[in-house]
């Protein structure tokens, strides 16, 4: 057990850590999937790396969480289950309908991927522990978690709808790469790292605290830098790359 003082320096040095690290992140290319290079060291399977990487928050989130033997009001059962329902899928079925066809990822994106997850897991599940009775039933009615709900599922919606598209590009033992089109792929290159960037704002909102803000920021740092990176990937490659397309956000980025 830390003191709150402690847990409330900790979680503003790593909000703190969000801002600094995302104007970096604009400025370099993230080596893995179609970005990968070796230049960042030793390489491992992409599917084992992905696993890797976001398992340590299912389990430092849970263990956090239940570990105490408190008694966990509803609200908070239902905030777990909604990160869950996106983790699990994260980790033991997205892996899995990838078609790597032998793409590497660098050892230390897996090693900084894991650090992000084991920080973003300790301070939510060691926070929504602690107090729990600030969330009673109640909170169902609370105009915060009715609209923040709304936006996570929206979100939710958009993300796996999209990633759904981009797998079934290469449908029938295709390979290389497609230009995806149809739905908010008309609009934007990342519609599935906007519809995750939704889908953690709304998780903040329906919870309403400082470290669920901190995960929907650090979403934010990590997910836009790469939307851009995308964008400027399909320019580059494609020379029928329509014009109008933004990175990430419609008419905005």
């Amino acid at each position: 057990m830390i003191s709150e003082e402690t847990f409330n320096y900790l979680l503003y040095a790593w909000i703190a850590t969000a801002i600094i690290i995302f104007p970096v992140l604009l400025r370099i290319t993230v080596p893995y999937g179609r970005h990968t290079t070796n230049t960042w060291g030793p390489t491992i399977n992409n599917r084992l790396g992905w696993i890797l990487m976001e398992l340590p928050v299912i389990l430092v989130f849970s263990w956090f969480l239940f570990s105490n033997g408190q008694r966990l009001s509803n609200a908070v059962l239902v905030i777990y289950s909604l990160f869950m329902l996106h983790y699990l899928n994260r980790v033991f079925v997205f892996p899995f309908r990838l078609r790597t066809n032998g793409k590497r990822m660098p050892i230390t994106i897996v090693v900084f991927g894991i650090f992000f997850n084991l920080a973003n897991g300790f301070f939510n599940g060691y926070w929504l522990s602690k107090y729990s009775s600030t969330y009673d039933n109640t909170w169902f009615s609370d105009p915060r978690f009715i609209i923040g709900i709304i936006i996570f599922f929206a979100g939710m919606f958009i993300n796996i709808k999209s990633d759904n598209k981009l797998l079934s590009l290469r449908k029938g033992g295709k390979k290389g790469y497609y230009i995806p089109k149809g739905g908010l792929f008309n609009y934007i290159s990342s519609p599935n790292l906007f519809g995750e960037i939704i889908e953690w704002t709304g998780w903040a909102v329906l919870s309403w605290c400082l470290p669920t803000f901190s995960f929907a920021l650090w979403t934010f740092a990590n997910l836009v830098p790469r939307a851009i990176d995308h964008h400027r990937w399909y320019k580059r490659r494609f020379d029928d790359y329509p014009k109008n397309r933004k990175a990430v956000f419609p008419g905005l980025l």
